[in-house]
């Protein structure tokens, strides 16, 4: 043992409090448990007297899938008629104390048949338990409400966390990514805490964005921003997530009404579970390095190219990499403690946990501190059950200049030192040392936020249900952007804060009436529901700090410049309402005939007085064809046919478009003086104009799927057609007359529309062996046609290009008979015998390269996605691997465009060998936003490889305390295949004009991270 304690204390060294949970797990042990192993194995109380008690009978077993032969871990093992219990571990295996042999076991698992055993003279039970549907028997969440896998009509899809993706995760939507058809996910950047765009069957509206609802144990989260640049979702523990359900289609979403345009995605944190009581620790560190640098030139090559170009070479002496300058190995600590467990009346969980992430770049750090507690109480002979959930975090961001600094390390002068004689970040007059950008520009966001729901529920009678459901989701946040006085390069030192609250309450109340009768079961639900949303800001700041050891994030007061021409303050303060009466009915005949009807009136106080109100209906249908007489024969151990159309609604656009809204300033055009002085008094006009008819974007959709299962469950898959149509899009217009107050005004687009239409297919194969070898190959793969029909103009711009000579020049378009996010360039076709770039001429005037020479050159959005997963498992090892991928995309590569170019070079500027790409191009061509610098941004990435084994604890003589250890260590983004010479083909940076959505573009985004996770997870 003494090797052990040695090793402990190399591991803490080097992480700290890394090892925590292996430390807790050794000093909650007897000290004499380490000293003589065997000692771990004797019974607890050993009897030294004839008339103490008899001691009790241990019983041990395997409990497994009969069907299958595979191991069921965390099946329940309870001693009949009383609390005492245990659950299987990672291999099936059980080990439960019993009184007599008079004792009786109840085994049981969630879709499957419970069985009670006798314990008679047996030592050793193994059992099989027998599906009680296979899988069709399991629970998914369909919104205030649960069915059967077996009974859904809609289009929806349940990743457990089992089936979650590994690694380093920040919030919810990466663990999906690649996981569901028809969902697609994309990192904005690699920044830790870092925005992800998710889309559900593709965007539908032009304005109003296209980010899913999501649902957190029964809460609708509001998708606004809670401050920072941060992940408004980032907040969650990915490890207390027991499962999340994605409803792709209305008759899934209807129930959500106004919201689920977009799709709809259900959190379901995890629960107890009576007659258990577990201790779970987890530690997890991980290593990142910046995975793909972009390949600019070396010193030596510098040197050569920028003589061959005609350039002035200054060169310094030195060879540096910038980008390695400016990134480090970074090191991410995660470590969670979870408690569960319960009896009949109660059931808890509890969990806190750390997450500690550097970021390749320097200065750049996402913590994120989280408690969690989930109870359920019953009352009342078991008629009033109480739900509390409750979630509180925080999180902290550091952000460094991102732009700034990976502007500067892939354009600086590699011959120039990056540091000076006395080991300071060297100053120069040419360029600024991204170094001492680092040091000198600061960006830190605090974000407190509180989840919480309190959901009685009582049983009226044996069929009638009622629920309330009372929550609050309340955020607080502030951000100190800090710049430190400086000589060179010179600047004034300057602070701004800005504080943040948003509130989310939430009221609902609905009744469940549940009935079978002969070969009849019906479900029908009714409910009302109100959400109130509160969002409101302040800022200030002060200019003209001092240079001084004190930043003047800690001391405001020593700024000089508070005078409001440069540091007015600011504010503001929106409220929302929204108000709905829901209504499901679900039924089934013979278990074969399934009939889902809904139906959600909801009203908004961000729309008209003429239109507050709008009516979202679904209807859907399924036939399990397998039930059938004729079918029961054949190969198919399961075939539903389901179809279903609905409408959904969706109203995240500004709050109170609908009015007028007024300025008063004093301008040449707004004043002017009432009496002989000079004094000019405000003017008052008009900035929007008031429009009591807006009413909501409403989307059409229709599904028809195929769920199928073959060979006794091995093969099973879904297959599904959809159609999404969404109209009365909300826009912002230029009215038809130009004699008006205000130059722009907002209304419903009577006839265009955006349609998303296409294929999905999803396979999953496994095939367990008799000797326990288990194999499973699954994947997904989504073919989608996105277009824009009968818009009022031309083109719709968005995607506002950045870099010297770019400015105002916009690269996306909303394009009639194109897909949205597509790319309306000038077309670039090379270079003439001057060295100068040669645009097509679409007009026919004879120029080519003017505005009117813009064509429809692709879309961001791509036409294919596809993703593979397998897992194999022998004997307590496992190797899982997911991969995914997309492509018919295009990606607009704004940084080549800013700064790979040849005249940068003759400049002394760096830049990859694209910079030369073109050998016959002057000098002093330009480099205007076109097709030269639109590339193909498709790709197939090894998202995470996973390779765990799970020690059984008997092996080391800790059965008696701990259920399970498992090691851990995965491999995330260790290589994707693209012709993309970006930092990677997965960037989506935000250049948004007028809060129109762009897509697809890369201006100096946060490099990507190959990162290497090592975990412990000890279940006691």
């Amino acid at each position: 043992m003494d090797f052990f304690y040695h090793l402990l204390s190399s591991l803490t060294a080097r992480f700290r409090w890394g090892m925590l949970p292996l430390l807790i797990a050794v000093a909650i042990l007897p000290a004499g448990a380490w000293a003589n192993d065997t000692l771990l194995d004797q019974p607890a109380n050993t009897p030294s007297q004839t008339n103490q008690p008899k001691a009790d009978i241990t019983v041990s077993g395997r409990v497994t899938d009969a069907t299958t032969n595979e191991a069921l871990a965390g099946c329940t093992v309870l001693l009949k008629g009383t609390q005492r219990g245990t659950t299987t571990d990672a291999s099936g295996n059980f080990r439960i104390a019993v009184p007599n042999e008079d004792a009786v076991l109840v085994i049981g698992f969630i879709g499957f048949v419970s069985q009670e055993i006798p314990v008679g003279n047996r030592a050793t039970i193994n059992v099989a338990l027998a599906p009680s549907a296979s899988e069709l028997a399991q629970v998914v969440v369909i919104g205030y409400g649960t069915t059967t896998k077996k009974d859904a009509t809609g289009a929806l899809t349940t990743v457990k966390s089992t089936e979650f993706n590994r690694g380093i995760i920040n919030s919810p939507e990466q663990l999906l990514q690649g996981k569901v058809a028809g969902v697609n996910v994309t990192s904005a950047s690699g920044e830790p805490g870092g925005r992800q765009n998710i889309t559900v069957r593709g965007p539908g509206g032009v304005r109003t964005g296209s980010t899913p609802l999501f649902v957190l144990d029964g809460i609708p989260l509001d998708n606004s921003s809670t401050g920072g640049a941060t992940n408004p979702l980032s907040f969650l523990n990915p490890q207390d997530i027991e499962a999340i359900d994605v409803l792709k289609d209305a008759s899934a979403t209807a129930i959500y009404g106004a919201r689920g345009a977009n799709g709809v995605i259900l959190i379901t944190t995890k629960k107890g579970k009576a007659g258990t009581s577990n201790l779970t620790l987890s530690s997890n560190v991980g290593i990142s390095n910046m995975a793909r640098p972009i390949d600019v030139f070396t010193a030596d090559e510098f040197r050569r190219q920028v003589v061959a170009v005609g350039g002035v070479l200054d060169d310094q002496n030195a060879s540096t990499d910038w980008q390695r300058e400016i990134s480090r190995t970074a090191v991410t600590q995660d470590y969670n403690i979870g408690l569960s467990g319960g009896s009949d009346k109660l059931t808890y969980y509890g969990s806190l946990s750390v997450q500690n992430q550097e970021g390749i770049l320097k200065n750049s750090q996402f913590n994120r501190y989280t408690g969690r507690f989930n109870a359920s109480q019953k009352f009342l002979e078991d008629r009033l059950t109480l739900d509390v959930n409750l979630t509180a975090s925080q999180t902290f961001n550091e952000r460094p200049p991102i732009e700034s600094i990976v502007g500067a390390a892939i354009s600086a002068n590699p011959t120039y030192p990056a540091y000076d004689a006395t080991g300071a970040p060297a100053r120069y007059q040419a360029f600024t040392n991204p170094l001492l950008t680092l040091n000198l520009q600061k960006d830190i966001t605090t974000i407190n936020r509180v989840v919480a729901s309190v959901s009685p529920s009582f049983k009226i009678t044996k069929d009638l249900i009622y629920k309330l459901n009372l929550g609050v989701d309340n955020a607080s946040s502030t951000r100190d952007l800090q710049s430190l006085a400086n000589t060179v390069p010179q600047q004034d030192g300057r602070l701004e804060s800005i504080y943040g609250n948003n509130r989310n309450v939430l009221i609902e109340n609905y009744f469940t009436y549940t009935r079978g009768w002969n070969n009849h079961n019906l479900t029908a639900l009714l409910g009302h529901s109100y959400q109130k949303f509160s969002i409101s800001g302040r800022n200030w700041s002060i200019n003209r700090f001092p240079i001084s050891p004190i930043e003047p994030i800690y001391n405001p007061g020593l700024g000089q410049d508070l005078t409001l021409a440069n540091n007015r303050p600011g504010g503001f303060a929106l409220e929302n309402e929204l108000q709905s009466f829901f209504s499901r009915v679900n039924y089934a005949y013979r278990d074969r005939y399934l009939l889902t009807a809904t139906v959600r009136a909801d009203g908004s106080s961000k729309f008209g007085a003429n239109n507050k109100y709008g009516v979202f209906p679904s209807f859907s249908a399924g036939w399990r064809l397998s039930e059938e007489p004729f079918l029961q024969s054949g190969p198919f151990s399961d075939l539903k046919l389901r179809a279903g159309w609905g409408q959904t609604g969706n109203q995240e656009i500004p709050s109170k478009i609908t009015q007028a809204l007024f300025t008063s300033n004093v301008s040449a055009t707004t004043s002017y003086p009432l009496d002989n002085s000079t004094t000019f008094p405000a003017g008052t006009t008009y900035t929007r104009l008031a429009n009591p008819d807006i009413q909501w974007e409403v989307s059409t959709q229709t599904d028809i799927g195929l769920d199928f299962g073959l060979f006794k469950g091995a093969l099973t898959g879904t297959l599904d057609y959809f159609r999404k149509v969404s109209g009365k899009i909300l826009l912002e217009v230029i009215p038809a007359d130009p004699i008006q107050p205000a130059a722009t005004y907002w209304t419903n687009v009577p006839d265009m529309t955006i349609t998303n239409q296409g294929v999905e297919l999803g396979l999953n194969y496994r095939y367990v062996s008799q000797s326990g070898l288990r194999f499973d190959l699954g994947g997904n793969v989504t073919f989608i046609k996105n277009v824009v029909n009968n818009s009022p103009y031309t083109v719709i711009t968005s995607g506002s290009a950045t870099g010297a000579g770019l400015t105002s020049a916009t690269v996306n378009g909303y394009v009639n008979g194109q897909p949205i996010g597509t790319f309306f360039l000038r077309e670039y076709t090379g270079i003439d015998d001057k060295g100068v770039s040669i645009y097509r001429d679409i007009d026919g005037d004879g120029i080519g390269g003017t505005d009117k020479d813009r064509i429809a050159a692709g879309s961001a959005l791509p036409t294919r996605q596809y993703n593979v997963n397998g897992s194999v498992s022998f004997k307590g090892f496992d190797l899982t691997a997911n991969f995914n991928g997309v492509s018919g995309n295009k990606l607009y590569d704004n940084t080549a465009n800013a700064f790979f170019y040849k005249a940068r070079l003759v400049k002394g500027l760096n830049g990859p060998a694209e910079s030369v790409g073109e050998p016959t191009e002057s000098i002093n061509n330009s480099a205007p936003v076109s097709t030269r610098f639109l590339k193909d941004g498709a790709f197939f990435r090894l998202n995470n490889l996973t390779l765990g084994y799970n020690l059984n604890p008997q092996l080391i003589g800790m059965k008696r305390w701990i259920s399970n250890i498992r090691l851990s260590a995965t491999g995330q983004n260790l290589f994707v295949i693209t012709k993309y010479n970006g930092y990677d083909p997965e960037v989506n940076t935000d250049r948004t004009v007028n809060g129109i959505s762009s897509y697809g573009i890369d201006y100096l985004s946060y490099p990507k991270a190959r990162s290497f996770v090592f975990g412990l997870n000890v279940t006691f």
